[in-house]
């Protein structure tokens, strides 16, 4: 479609964006009334009316906040006969199907096709075009808001949708893509060009939000603060995303573990947790492997009974919402478990046998490292010998002496 533009005195003004940005003094014209106005009003043939002064001043900028102008999916009314309605109420209404279609691609037309940044050589088509300082002046609001138009436009142009700034001369009519593209392109955040912004805005994009969105929410820390703290989906979605965020961030990772660590309550309730999931494990491990670990270490095949149980307990446990407390569930599934494998042990001769000499031998092993760790370089050099030392080595001796002998009295025996 093809929109017809008169220059504007003014700049489009948001109320959300840019309160120091208002012009001072702008009016707005008379309601024009007329022959002229008649005509328009009672033109069948005109679809796409001329924006006047007066509805492109006071037409608003899209906000953040705002809800994305889209283009009417319905079918449009019939237009009722304008013979006998006021042509001021008739050109609002023209002027309004103007916007809602074209959205801020109506106001950076302007902006492309009157700009010229400073710097840039003012010749061809740029001949009478001016800087974005001179432009804002004339429209009572700030260079920063022009070039952020500027640059929509820009974008867009390098995307094909609209024609380069080179081919546009003042009060060039062109056709206009739809208003939902417009947001696509645009952002009333300076914030959104830094690195840190266009970060930000990647990530939104792949979330499947609009980057003002995440843009506003990082430039009010303090708002997340209150938001996360006064509600609790506000939380959830926060821890969520910290921990999706350490899992590639090893510095945040080492910082949340320091303020855990540094937190009494949170300390225990991480070791709480740390318990239940050890012990979600071990069941775990005997339902998907089929095997049992016994309490002397030996790892042999799970009984069919014992299965069943673990796979009953486990499958009460996968059943918890997030929001339940597992721990109490996980310490009754790991004590009826470990009930079982005792019992499979004690009723299983050989099982039994070589669960006592395993945990017999590893008793040894540790004994001997023990002993073998003593340095008695140092005590004689430190003098720190003492009688009692003396003394628990001759019981330790004598205790290793009749084990000795009742080793060999069982070995002789059998």
């Amino acid at each position: 479609m093809t929109v017809t533009l008169p220059q504007l005195e003014t700049a489009p003004q948001s109320e959300h964006q840019d309160p120091a940005d208002a012009p001072q003094g702008a009016t707005v014209p008379e309601p024009a009334t007329g022959a002229d106005d008649r005509d328009l009003a009672e033109d069948p043939a005109v679809d796409t009316p001329e924006l006047s002064e007066a509805a492109a001043a006071d037409a608003p900028e899209p906000s953040e906040d705002a809800a994305e102008p889209v283009a009417d999916a319905a079918e449009p009314a019939e237009a009722p006969d304008t013979a006998d309605l006021d042509p001021v109420v008739v050109r609002d209404a023209q002027d309004f199907g103007v916007y809602a279609r074209t959205g801020g691609w109506t106001f950076a037309l302007k902006v492309a096709r009157s700009v010229r940044p400073g710097g840039q050589a003012a010749e061809g088509t740029a001949a009478t075009k001016v800087s974005a300082k001179a432009f804002a002046a004339l429209a009572g609001c700030s260079p920063e808001r022009v070039m952020r138009y500027y640059k929509a436009w820009d974008m867009a142009a390098d995307d094909g949708l609209v024609p380069q700034f080179e081919v546009l001369v003042p009060g060039a009519d062109i056709e206009l893509p739809d208003a939902d593209v417009w947001l696509s392109y645009y952002t009333s955040r300076n914030s959104a060009s830094s690195v840190r912004g266009q970060a930000i805005s990647a990530a939104a994009e792949a979330e499947g939000i609009r980057p003002t969105k995440a843009l506003e929410v990082a430039e009010n820390p303090t708002a997340l603060r209150a938001a996360i703290l006064a509600d609790p989906g506000t939380a959830d979605a926060a821890r969520g995303a910290l921990l999706d965020r350490m899992k590639e961030d090893p510095a945040l990772q080492t910082e949340m573990a320091r303020a855990i660590a540094r937190t009494d309550d949170l300390k225990k309730a991480v070791a709480s947790e740390a318990k239940a999931a050890d012990r979600i494990g071990y069941v775990r491990q005997i339902v998907e492997n089929g095997q049992i670990r016994t309490p002397a270490g030996q790892t042999v095949e799970a009984p069919a009974e014992l299965r069943a149980e673990a796979e009953r307990h486990l499958s009460l446990l996968d059943e918890l919402d997030d929001s339940e407390e597992a721990g109490e569930w996980a310490g009754e599934a790991y004590d009826t478990v470990k009930g079982l494998v005792a019992k499979a042990v004690e009723e299983d001769p050989a099982l039994r046998v070589q669960e006592r000499r395993t945990k017999f031998y590893s008793s040894l092993q540790k004994a001997t490292k023990v002993f073998e760790e003593l340095t008695l370089d140092e005590v004689l050099e430190e003098e720190i010998f003492e009688d009692d030392m003396l003394q628990r080595l001759e019981a330790l001796q004598e205790a290793i002496s009749s084990c000795i002998s009742t080793l060999r009295r069982a070995t002789t025996a059998s």
